[in-house]
């Protein structure tokens, strides 16, 4: 059985591809102008790698903001129900998982069976999302990558005091106006980052096997401010953190295939 999942969110694109629930190919890219080519990229780029092509496929699931434009998908689900299964596909015992996408974070909560007990979303603000992580990394002159090694210089912290992503933006200019190291502006991005993350979590509530997902969770910066104020060390992922969304949809992939074998084995006996 090879199943697929396709993420295709608004700053990137993933693709996992199972064999018989182990992974096989998983591939990331930055999104494209249209959800379809995004989507056609990535997969074409996953079956290239295994040397397959979609008719090698049984069954595939999208998700993300895109999930609805893929045409070779043969459903599609939320997000959060696949960064929940996902994130339990690689590590049973996790409970909490916060994704921090391009557009959004989300915080879920899991049962012990790896269903979605509970969750939290910041979708009506920029502030403590990718996106605005690479906003604010423009105005330093470093890609949003760079961030976390150019805070590892900083000789202090200066605090981001404003909760509005455009208003921490304005911020910013005005510490570098007042020419202050870039390092330690560095260094307060992504303490504001974690503190309004913390906030988000305190909504949904914690339970301690916790783990984090997504293209900003790759920011050690980040991680370890929010590691700090929770009081408490994330679960690491046994996969790149950035394909948990995608490798979620394959899971669901699977489930929903071997029903549909089963439906078909039921009635046709013979």
């Amino acid at each position: 059985m090879i199943v697929a999942g396709c993420d295709v969110g608004s700053l990137s694109a993933e693709a996992v591809i199972l064999n018989d629930d182990k992974i096989v190919a998983s591939e990331i890219i930055q999104v494209r102008p249209r959800p379809e080519q995004s989507a056609r990229e990535v997969m074409d780029m996953a079956l290239t790698s295994i040397q397959l092509t979609y008719d090698d496929i049984d069954y595939t699931v999208s998700t993300g903001y895109g999930r609805e434009s893929i045409s070779f998908a043969d459903h599609n689900i939320s997000e959060i129900s696949c960064h929940g299964k996902g994130a339990h596909f690689l590590a049973p015992g996790i409970r909490t998982i916060i994704d921090i996408g391009g557009q959004d974070c989300k915080v879920i909560r899991l049962d012990e069976n790896g269903a979605l007990e509970d969750f939290v979303m910041n979708d009506k603000c920029a502030a403590g999302t990718g996106r605005s992580l690479e906003l604010m990394s423009k105005y330093l002159g470093v890609h949003f990558s760079e961030l976390a090694a150019l805070a590892e210089k900083a000789g202090q912290t200066i605090t981001i005091t404003n909760q509005c992503g455009i208003f921490s933006e304005l911020e910013i200019m005005h510490y570098l106006m007042e020419d202050k190291d870039p390092a330690d502006i560095a260094a307060g991005i992504n303490e504001a980052m974690a503190r309004r993350v913390k906030m988000l979590v305190g909504r949904v509530g914690i339970k301690p096997e916790m783990t984090i997902s997504g293209g900003v969770c790759k920011n050690s910066g980040v991680v370890k401010n929010l590691e700090a104020m929770l009081g408490l060390r994330f679960i690491p992922l046994s996969e790149d953190p950035q394909i948990v969304g995608a490798l979620g949809a394959a899971v669901f992939a699977a489930d929903r295939f071997k029903r549909l074998q089963k439906k078909k084995e039921r009635s046709d006996p013979h």
